[in-house]
């Protein structure tokens, strides 16, 4: 049985169903936030454990290589393909990390900044899709500017989520009071949903924002030592581990076909 769709903003049923059914994104289930999470955690670890072995530059340019190749991939696809949207979720994930990090590593501009910073970022990218489409939908991407404007809106969620995760583990919460925070702040946007009428395309949006440092600090928290707080696993085994829970979810997916729209097109 097809789960039941989560925080639903299908405000495009108006639209005829030949374009409905090439929409590029998955159906927003349990599926789809558990492998949310679960890319933001692998792509913060990944992040740190690529610039530890290979050093920052060349890190950094690895990232937006294989970034640009899973997007390229993501955009020649005429229909929603699991392994290929989530493959571009994770390289996302990774890059996202590591413009944060550059900010603050790499130029040492402080999380208190570079969260507004990315905060901006991302109202002005909704803001240009919202006065280009009128809609910020997810269930009504189905054209290659929409696809754009989608994409553009989830590396700035994944930049500004790291860095809303550093400031808080930074100030003072420490990594596991940053997943304890993050995971009751991600339930406020569906229960407003639920019971005080939040727009769904606001409640959807704010979790998504919201997955980003409630991953990253659960995976920063799993792999770092003792010291700071953490359960001393490494990098490499978090990493790893987090990569194959990926995997195996998006397989299950791929072969009961989940997470897409009862009628798309095969």
């Amino acid at each position: 049985m097809t789960p039941q769709p989560l925080l639903d903003d299908r405000d495009d049923r108006h639209l005829d169903p030949p374009r409905r059914l090439v929409n590029k994104v998955p159906e927003v289930t349990a599926y789809f936030w558990i492998i949310k999470v679960l890319t933001t955690g692998m792509g913060e670890t990944a992040s740190d454990l690529l610039a530890r072995v290979l050093g920052p530059i060349p890190a950094v340019a690895l990232g937006a290589l294989a970034l640009t190749a899973a997007l390229a991939v993501q955009f020649t696809c005429r229909r929603y393909i699991a392994w290929v949207y989530w493959t571009a979720v994770v390289m996302v994930s990774v890059f996202g990390t590591m413009a944060a990090d550059v900010l603050h590593v790499g130029l040492g501009v402080p999380y208190a900044l570079s969260t507004p910073v990315f905060l901006t970022a991302l109202a002005a990218v909704f803001g240009l899709w919202y006065a280009s489409e009128r809609t910020l939908s997810i269930h009504a991407v189905h054209t290659r500017r929409r696809e754009a404007f989608y994409w553009a809106a989830v590396l700035a969620t994944f930049a500004l989520g790291t860095a809303a995760g550093d400031l808080t583990a930074t100030a003072g919460l420490g990594y596991l009071g940053s997943v304890v925070l993050f995971a009751a702040a991600i339930c406020v946007p569906a229960l407003a949903h639920r019971w005080s009428g939040l727009n769904a395309v606001a409640a959807f949006w704010s979790a998504y924002v919201i997955t980003r440092p409630l991953g990253a600090s659960l995976a920063d928290w799993m792999a770092d030592g003792r010291s700071r707080g953490g359960l001393a696993l490494g990098l490499e085994p978090v990493t790893l581990a987090w990569t194959v829970a990926i995997v195996g979810f998006v397989a299950c997916l791929a072969a009961a076909q989940r997470d897409r729209r009862v009628g798309a097109a095969a």
